[in-house]
């Protein structure tokens, strides 16, 4: 899949500008000109060499995708557009004139759009309000609030503590029953949560915060000195998500929630992913001593882990994931993490009813979201009963099998309103 993604990324660099160029740019423009045109993209290849080297990872990667999107990807709309009206210009010869005009209108709308997700929509904060309902949950849960979150990447907010502030005051006036975090606290390092720690623990509820690493946790995203490198810089970033921020962090554990008589179980893994990425999640000693028959939540950074083991070697009827981010790009109903994922964000169930919610994020090592804005997750917990009481709820559901609310059949985008 990343050798997709970089032949993809390639492509997008080099074909729009070889086009562009020798169509409309060669001849006309100085040495001077031409030098300005192909900097960008000589910028972007050198940032992409650093990214893959390792050498400056988090600027480069910041630079990279910055030129990909604001410059080259006008580019190839611009290309793609003129291309189509000489096509059809081979017919009517008047539309190679409008394919150039539509061509450079599509360009600037895009290069907007871009700008816009870079300077201001990886912060445009929101809340989205999902109801799951199951037949197995305990009644003294019906109604139970739980806010999810996931894929902070603190590294990316620099010294700035405001937005996360701003982020927890949100969560906290919800007032949820619980709150969850699903992975992904840091880009690369422990000290990236220096800033954060005072902040990040005023977030506060009832039956406690509840976290489980993610890929970038295990801090391998960074050059080391020491072989052991990696594995200190996690260990200290355990430590301080426990004693600074007093979160309840599970590294293949579980936790008893009480309300009287009944009980539900939170169950976190440690990461466990494709390749790539780190894979050291032990689901089985996760569950080891669980009461029978106890309503139980995974909390699993990772969602491709759903359909791995989860839903063949266990009967979990809820679990919670997030490290897709939605490609921090969603246009309605549709992202490119799709190619990667089946599940990528929302909420999905298979024919039994067990479901899974991935939760879009929000932050990202590159500061940039368009459509995918950073979600707070509110999730209620329900009985199937109250479902139909309230004549139909908000899912957010791309289904694996079929089933209905109260109103209308399941829903296929994530974030519409019935």
């Amino acid at each position: 899949m990343m050798t997709f993604f970089l032949i993809f990324f390639l492509l997008v660099l080099i074909l729009p500008d070889l086009y562009i160029w020798g169509t409309f740019v060669r001849g006309v423009v100085g040495t001077g000109w031409a030098v300005a045109y192909w900097a960008p993209t000589v910028l972007a290849f050198l940032a992409l060499g650093c990214w893959l080297g390792g050498v400056w990872p988090e600027g480069s990667v910041r630079l990279f995708f910055g030129l990909l999107m604001c410059i080259s990807a006008p580019k190839a709309v611009f290309a793609f557009c003129s291309l189509a009206g000489r096509g059809v210009g081979v017919v009517v010869p008047a539309a190679v004139r409008i394919g150039t005009a539509l061509g450079i209108i599509a360009a600037v709308g895009v290069c907007g759009m871009f700008y816009y997700g870079f300077s201001r929509g990886w912060k445009r904060l929101t809340v989205q309000e999902t109801t799951l309902c199951s037949d197995w949950l305990p009644a003294a849960f019906d109604g139970y609030r739980i806010v999810h979150l996931s894929d902070l990447h603190v590294g990316t907010y620099g010294n700035n503590t405001a937005y996360l502030a701003r982020l927890v005051e949100r969560v906290n006036a919800l007032r949820p029953d619980m709150i969850v975090f699903t992975g992904d606290l840091v880009n690369a390092s422990p000290e990236e949560l220096d800033p954060f720690g005072e902040t990040l623990a005023r977030l506060r509820a009832p039956d406690g915060v509840y976290a489980v690493l993610g890929n970038h946790d295990y801090c391998v995203y960074m050059r080391y000195d020491s072989p052991d490198g990696a594995a200190r810089n996690t260990l200290e970033l355990i430590r301080r998500e426990r004693e600074v921020l007093g979160w309840d962090l599970l590294l293949n554990e579980h936790r008893i929630v009480r309300r009287g008589e009944d009980s539900l179980a939170v169950v976190g893994v440690e990461n466990d992913g494709k390749s790539p990425f780190v894979s050291r999640g032990d689901l089985s000693r996760a569950l080891h001593g669980l009461p029978d028959g106890v309503f139980t939540i995974l909390l699993s950074h990772d969602p491709s882990h759903w359909r791995r083991e989860v839903l063949p070697a266990s009967d979990i009827p809820v679990t919670l994931s997030g490290h897709t981010h939605a490609m921090q790009l969603r246009l309605g109903g549709f992202s490119p993490a799709r190619w990667a994922y089946s599940e990528w964000g929302g909420l999905y169930r298979d024919s039994t009813g067990r479901q899974l919610y991935v939760s879009e994020g929000v932050g990202g090592s590159v500061p940039f979201r368009l459509g995918a804005w950073p979600a707070i997750d509110l999730l209620t917990l329900c009985r199937p009963a109250a479902e139909r009481e309230a004549g139909g709820v908000d899912l957010r559901v791309r289904g694996i099998a079929p089933f209905r609310t109260a109103k209308r059949p399941f829903r296929t985008l994530a974030g519409e309103k019935l």
